[in-house]
């Protein structure tokens, strides 16, 4: 068919802006049709996902404390989840994926936030289409994003903060930080870091970098533990750790995959440069910790998995396999440095490496997908020139590092001087199990 005059024109232009948006930020594309077998694999990735929040990150997180504090982290990751769910619906997904009034190439409102169009998810039906899956599903899938990303937050600040500030500070974030990041890179042509030609296939800016970020400034806000560092404060439970680990692994598949929105070679891809980058980056940490403390450690294998879960994910859709094994390895031993002697030097207490792992993590696999999604070195991207990406990328990273710090900041500071963030020091020596829930995670006769 020959398009002809202005009609012409504008449709070869819209064709235009809607290939060089993301995967998952193109709704209604041109299938005029619900594929079963797509609307198969995105319920499977949806709940993937979730297994990632609960139970995968409450494990992973809970045998990391102290036996005290294990439920309170169980509580905090299941009440995250009840949370967000809720707002989400009322008007998480329209802040973050509505394009009401978006203008590409025009700078307004709309390319930093949505519009409340979708407030309660109105005009969503059993019949509605997102490319070729119901709506529905993808509204679930995006939602068990919004729920993890300030769950992971929480094992910055483990064992200290009051749950009532936890609630009021996961409620706040999600609204102030993560709509206008996930609106910002994901919602299509009109939005800001996604006009810039900033990739981030499935999360590393506004999932990691965001929460990683905010875990830092929430850490050094909130202060250290009582008698860190002299204190010994071991997992309580490796056990828990591992099995955590091991359902955030397989979670990811969803996460990364199924951010194809489609069972295609794509996802295929994603996943097995999911698979690829997360070995890598185990042994690399494991050979980090071998060299400098002389034995490894199974904290460590896990810890360097999750590093290289977490540099995959924004590269996971443009990266070959060979890119993959070169992303993991060095996410894992950058991350060994920066969760253990760079922690220790600069003596901030972040307790379960939240800004060592997801931030630094984050940021490696955000810079390292503008050359690695070059054809050159065996990536799939369309980048036009490899340090070209690269510099927008860097642009990304340091506006949303700047846009998680300075708001995380306020959130917090506001909090401390209404509610109070901590807990006193008695309920922190008793455990937050027995002082704010009434409840033990071990009762042993």
């Amino acid at each position: 068919m020959r398009c002809n005059g202005m009609a012409g024109k504008t449709l070869l232009a819209l064709a235009g802006l809607l290939a060089t948006a993301p995967a998952w930020a193109q709704p209604s594309a041109a299938p005029a049709h619900i594929d079963s077998g797509d609307t198969a694999w995105m319920l499977t990735a949806t709940a993937f996902v979730l297994l990632m929040s609960i139970p995968g990150l409450a494990l992973f997180y809970g045998g990391m404390v102290r036996a005290k504090n294990l439920l309170s982290i169980l509580m905090q990751c299941f009440a995250i989840t009840a949370l967000v769910t809720v707002l989400w619906l009322l008007y998480g997904y329209s802040l973050a994926f509505s394009t009401e009034g978006m203008q590409a190439g025009v700078t307004n409102l709309h390319s930093f936030i949505g519009g409340m169009d979708r407030a309660l998810l109105a005009g969503l039906k059993p019949d509605s289409r997102y490319q070729t899956v119901p709506e529905s599903v993808f509204v679930m899938f995006q939602l068990t994003f919004a729920i993890i990303t300030p769950a992971l937050i929480i094992g910055a600040f483990a064992e200290r903060m009051k749950f009532s500030a936890l609630l009021w500070f996961s409620g706040l974030w999600l609204t102030i930080v993560y709509l206008p990041v996930a609106h910002m890179v994901w919602s299509g042509p009109g939005s800001f870091l996604g006009d810039l030609g900033v990739l981030d296939f499935a999360g590393g800016t506004v999932v990691h970098i965001n929460a990683g970020i905010a875990g830092l400034i929430a850490c050094l806000v909130i202060g250290k533990r009582r008698g860190y560092p002299n204190v010994p404060m071991p997992p309580h439970n490796l056990g828990f750790t591992v099995v955590g680990a091991s359902l955030l692994w397989l979670g990811w598949f969803g996460f990364n995959a199924g951010s194809a929105a489609a069972a295609n070679g794509s996802a295929g891809m994603a996943m097995l440069a999911t698979q690829v980058a997360t070995a890598a980056a185990a042994l690399g940490w494991l050979a980090a910790e071998w060299i400098a403390h002389g034995r490894p450690s199974v904290l460590g294998i896990v810890s360097g998995a999750v590093a290289g879960l977490v540099a995959v994910t924004p590269a996971a859709g443009t990266v070959g396999p060979g890119g993959a094994l070169v992303l993991g390895l060095i996410a894992g031993v950058i991350c060994f440095f920066t969760a253990t002697r760079l922690k220790h030097k600069l003596g901030y207490d972040d307790s379960l490496d939240v800004f060592g792992v997801h931030a630094v993590a984050g940021i490696v696999g955000a810079l390292l997908t503008g050359p690695l999604a070059s054809p050159k070195l065996g990536g799939f991207g369309t980048v036009t020139s490899l340090w070209g990406q690269f510099w927008i990328q860097t642009k990304g990273v340091g506006f949303t590092v700047a846009w998680s710090a300075v708001l995380s900041l306020v959130i917090l500071k506001l909090l401390d001087w209404t509610l109070g963030l901590r807990v006193d020091d008695e309920q922190e020596m008793v455990g937050l199990d027995i002082a704010l829930h009434e409840e033990k995670a071990y009762n042993l006769s």
